[in-house]
This record gives structure tokens, C-alpha cells and sequence, in this order.
């Protein structure tokens, strides 16, 4: 890919306002369409492109698939941790009331950690499904061709 210099210049013009929408639909989930998982395929995206124009060896320096597993079962203990300290507040699991005194308050917090849990997992396993397929390489036989 190194002679394709018009795509490596675009791709890296265009993975950073990828990133910006991705946190933009992340923080705006709640007040409208859009949220973790949303964001979630949005952040992964960027780092799919970035794969597919710099090499899948090159990404895999940026974002080790290690990292991804980590990302991916730190996302669901966000997402249940949020039900279980609403559980331990009082409240039924992701009870947000028990989060804060104001209702409205405690639901907006409640929902904003839900849906990072969610955006963090879905980013992190689809990243890490792509490295899986893209690294898959099985050997051709002489009837392939």
C-alpha cells in the first residue's frame, strides 16, 4: 500500500473527525438517536481503516488484539458494575434512581455509564473480529484456482 499515497493522506484526514463523531454520538446517545453501540461501531470503523489502508501489522502496534479483549470484557463489567451499585444502593438492577437525590439526574448518569459500557464492547469486539478475519489466512489449494 505504500504507492497509494492519495488513500493514506485522505484515510488520515478523515479517522480523526471519525473518532470525534463517534464521541459525539457516544455523549449525545441520551438526548437523542445514537448511543454505545452506535458509537461503538463508529470508534471501531476508524481503526478498520486505518487497517485496511496501513496494513492490519501496522494497526495491530496501535491497538494490540490483547488490548481489544480487555476493552471488550471491561465494556460488559461497566454495563453490569452500573446495575450492581444500583442493586447495592437499594434499587432493582439498573435502577438509576438510587444513582442521585434528583431522579432526573440519577437517570441521566445511569445512562450515560450504561451506554459507555455498551459503546466500549461493541467497538472493542468488533475491532477485535476484524483482526481475527483479516489475520485468518488459510492455505490455497491447486482446485482453488
Amino acid at each position: 500500500m505504500e504507492h497509494h499515497s492519495v488513500l493514506r493522506v485522505v484515510s488520515k484526514l478523515l479517522i480523526p473527525p471519525i473518532i470525534l463523531y463517534a464521541l459525539y454520538v457516544q455523549w449525545h446517545g441520551d438526548y437523542g438517536p445514537g448511543g454505545g453501540f452506535q458509537a461503538g461501531v463508529l470508534f471501531a470503523v476508524a481503526f478498520i481503516l486505518y487497517a485496511l489502508v496501513f496494513g492490519i501489522d501496522s494497526m495491530m502496534k496501535v491497538l494490540p488484539p490483547r488490548t481489544a479483549h480487555i476493552f471488550a470484557g471491561a465494556g460488559v463489567l461497566i454495563y453490569a458494575g452500573t446495575g450492581i451499585v444500583t442493586m447495592l444502593l437499594g434499587d432493582a438492577f439498573l435502577g438509576y434512581n438510587a444513582l442521585a437525590h434528583d431522579p432526573v439526574h440519577a437517570q441521566e448518569w445511569g445512562i450515560l455509564a450504561v451506554e459507555f459500557g455498551v459503546g466500549v464492547s461493541v467497538a472493542a469486539v468488533m475491532i477485535a473480529l476484524f483482526v481475527a478475519f483479516a489475520r485468518h489466512n488459510p492455505p490455497l489449494k491447486d482446485e482453488d484456482w
